[in-house]
């Protein structure tokens, strides 16, 4: 009897089912798999699975923007913000075409024909990126799933959890496109971008990288910003000119393939070097600081409780009490709350100040100031003081102990942010005293500008210590509005206000009047 062999070939008939039963099993997977791929994003969507703000937060954004200050002339003087919250809104026709032409050219050339989500740009990131390995093939996310991430997405760490963040950013971009019109998310997206050194918004951004509005800007200096949204950080135009000024080039590039320059502009662009106007902003920079910092207190003033004050400010109590009854400006959020009861946030809802300040008049009067103490008594001061055992303070025993000096001393290392510091994180006082003894390397005031050196605290303190202060106030007598106003040599500096709360006595000064 012939033996079997147990490998003897299929029939042509059994190959034709085994490949048939292959690809339908095949088929069942992938439509398992789409299936289970629309029903996770449909659940995502709804909110079930995952973050989705609620219908109301889609429709209106929590956006937070720094106030402005305004001179009675139409100049801005300084803003009101926290952290990096220098956002001032810009509208859509208050920026440049040439920074919305390259932002779509560069992160969403289809921009116009996807409702939030460009299939077209995933399936490239899938096959070249993913499968291929090309890192330059470019990434997938459109403009309005970056806004999506702006505004609604905490910081994701590991790889499963930024897995899981992106079809929730797809979801909120596909809703975002259902409630605001291409024009909306172009603007939301410009007023959200952080371009660092507080420059957070176009607005922000034209102004401290090149001193203009955002509808003024140049198409390599709009190329240059939108450069940036790449990585802020690495392609920083004030370290790394040379490193921006290539980027920039290939957002040019990008603006020539989508038709929007010329062969020949491009070539003449692209060989510019890139120039900023750099303005570093803060807080505590431009005219008028000790005003804009009044101001400030007496717009955020409550209603002045007698046990808020010390002893010694009982006139002050009756000042602040008389202001809040006749003072509209006085304790103004307290007195004007919004339509829905919450009170105003100067640091975060876009408040337009217009002051009495003119800027003509404070930038003579900050000169006038410099040039009286920084270039004639403050030298004077430092002759006299030079080399004397009592500096900064007087050499006459009679008027000042050394006991007393040395308490003086104490006191002012106390008003410290150094020495507050090191008592809230316990520690003794033979400890802070070898750190106030310790050199190490600061800034310090002068009238040429800030100076690097390396001193002691305690020497830093002192020194500041030597340096005169002085109040400056211009007002129109005939309506009481207030032109000029100095507290002070340096707000950064020498924070005490002379004009609003100095408490020496006026001595002589009153005798011409």
């Amino acid at each position: 009897m012939p033996n079997i062999s147990q490998n003897q070939p299929q029939s042509p008939k059994t190959k034709k089912r085994s490949v048939r039963g292959l690809i339908v099993t095949m088929w069942i997977v992938f439509c398992a798999a789409f299936a289970g791929l629309f029903l996770f994003l449909y659940l995502v969507y709804n909110g079930v699975v995952g973050y989705m703000p609620p219908v109301e937060e889609l429709k209106n954004p929590t956006d937070r923007f720094a106030s402005v200050l305004y001179s009675a002339d139409g100049k801005e003087i300084g803003r009101y913000f926290v952290g990096t919250g220098n956002r001032v809104y810009a509208d859509f026709d208050e920026v440049s075409q040439h920074v919305i032409d390259a932002l779509i050219s560069t992160e969403d050339v289809r921009f116009e024909e996807h409702s939030g989500i460009d299939m077209r740009g995933l399936g490239r990131v899938l096959f070249k990126t993913v499968l291929m390995g090309n890192k330059n093939a470019g990434g997938g996310s459109t403009l309005t799933q970056q806004l999506a991430k702006q505004l609604y997405s905490p910081e994701s760490s590991g790889l499963l959890a930024r897995a899981m963040q992106k079809p929730i950013e797809w979801m909120i971009a596909v809703k975002l496109e259902r409630f605001y019109s291409k024009e909306e998310i172009i603007k939301m997206y410009l007023n959200q971008f952080d371009f660092l050194y507080n420059a957070v918004g176009i607005k922000s951004a034209a102004f401290i990288y090149f001193g203009k509005e955002p509808k003024d800007l140049k198409i390599e200096e709009a190329a240059t910003l939108v450069g940036m949204v790449k990585n802020p950080s690495y392609y920083n135009p004030v370290r790394q000119n040379e490193r921006t000024r290539q980027r920039r080039n290939v957002v040019l590039q990008q603006m020539h393939k989508a038709g929007k320059l010329s062969d020949a502009e491009l070539d003449s662009l692209s060989a510019l070097p890139l120039k900023l106007n750099f303005h570093r902003v803060d807080t505590k920079d431009g005219i008028a600081p000790y005003f804009r910092e009044e101001l400030r207190r007496m717009l955020r003033a409550k209603r002045p409780e007698r046990s808020n004050y010390r002893g010694w400010e009982t006139q002050k109590y009756v000042d602040d009490s008389i202001a809040w009854e006749t003072n509209p400006l006085y304790g103004w959020i307290e007195k004007n709350p919004k339509p829905d009861g919450s009170k105003y946030d100067i640091y975060n809802d876009g408040l337009k100040i217009y002051t009495t300040i003119d800027s003509r008049m404070q930038q003579y009067a900050e000169e006038a100031v410099a040039e009286h103490l920084g270039g004639d008594l403050q030298k004077a001061f430092f002759r006299e003081k030079r080399g004397t055992k009592g500096a900064p303070y007087t050499t006459d025993r009679a008027e000042l102990s050394e006991i007393r000096r040395n308490h003086l001393i104490r006191n002012a290392m106390k008003n410290t942010d150094r020495y507050r510091a090191m008592v809230k994180s316990g520690a003794s006082r033979e400890e802070i005293d070898r750190a106030f003894n310790t050199p190490r390397e600061m800034k310090v005031f002068s009238y040429s500008g800030s100076i690097d050196t390396v001193m002691t605290p305690l020497d830093s303190v002192l020194y500041h210590k030597h340096f005169l202060r002085t109040g400056f106030m211009a007002m129109n007598p005939l309506n009481g509005h207030i032109k000029a106003y100095i507290g002070g040599p340096d707000f950064g500096y020498f924070q005490y206000d002379m004009v609003s709360t100095g408490r020496r006595q006026i001595g002589s000064t009153v005798k011409p009047f």
